[in-house]
């Protein structure tokens, strides 16, 4: 495996500049008809986004924001958690938000959780949602899809407000599992474009170094996953 988490000689898309217009084609490509069978599937190997979620603990009437937020699934999960919360998501996928609004309709949340398109590389609270900063943002498994990755985490920070949280979960790099394991799960979710990243903690570390943050962060099932908390004590400046 390589130092940005694929194998062999393939070239991870995300070391190269990729047009958000063009990355939102190629999702709405991959999830046209996946989405209908989307969270039936992911169930299954998508952990940790659970252990996340319960982690989120907004303050009450606080806001939450999901970066990626595809079918909406862990936006109503944590709508009913936190039944003082307003949530937010975006997803740069046109068809994926068509099954996130429908589903959020059918749970009654359409008043607490609004969902909109966007880049999570380049946004804005304010432009997308009218509000200035979350209490809580979360990336859930869309880092390892996302060109270019890095750029999400500083985006994901400065969308915090004073004292918020940025939470990620993603694929780790199966450190603790057999290695055909960890080359059949490589090579499969390559297929999909998906690159887990194996500096995902040193990024998350030097973004909060830049605003004096404080990191946790852990590998999950043997390193089947990772996840990382970045708490903010002040708003997002500049370096």
């Amino acid at each position: 495996m390589s130092a940005n988490g694929s194998h062999g000689s393939d070239k991870d898309p995300s070391e190269q500049h990729v047009d958000a217009a063009e990355h939102g084609q190629h999702m709405d490509g991959i999830y046209r008809y996946q989405r209908y069978i989307y969270d039936a599937t992911r169930k299954y190997y998508l952990l940790g986004r659970d252990r996340m979620l319960d982690g989120l603990k907004p303050p009450v009437g606080g806001t939450i924001l999901e970066v990626g937020c595809g079918t909406g699934r862990n936006l109503i999960l944590a709508a009913k958690r936190y039944p003082h919360a307003q949530l937010y998501g975006f997803d740069i996928s046109k068809e994926m938000l068509v099954t996130a609004r429908a589903s959020i309709e059918r749970a009654g949340l359409s008043d607490r959780i609004h969902v909109t398109e966007g880049d999570a590389t380049d946004f804005t609270m304010l432009k997308l949602f009218g509000i200035p900063t979350a209490d809580r943002v979360f990336i859930s498994y869309s880092l390892s899809m996302i060109p270019p990755w890095q750029a999400a985490v500083r985006e994901g920070l400065k969308a915090l407000g004073p004292g918020g949280e940025l939470h990620v979960v993603d694929f780790g790099q199966q450190s603790g599992w057999p290695k055909w394991f960890e080359k059949l799960m490589f090579t499969w979710l390559k297929k999909f474009t998906v690159y887990p990243r194996a500096d995902l903690e040193d990024e998350m570390r030097a973004a909060a170094d830049d605003i004096g943050a404080t990191v946790r962060f852990e590998k999950l099932y043997r390193d089947y996953a990772r996840y990382g908390v970045v708490t903010a004590t002040v708003p997002w400046q500049e370096p």
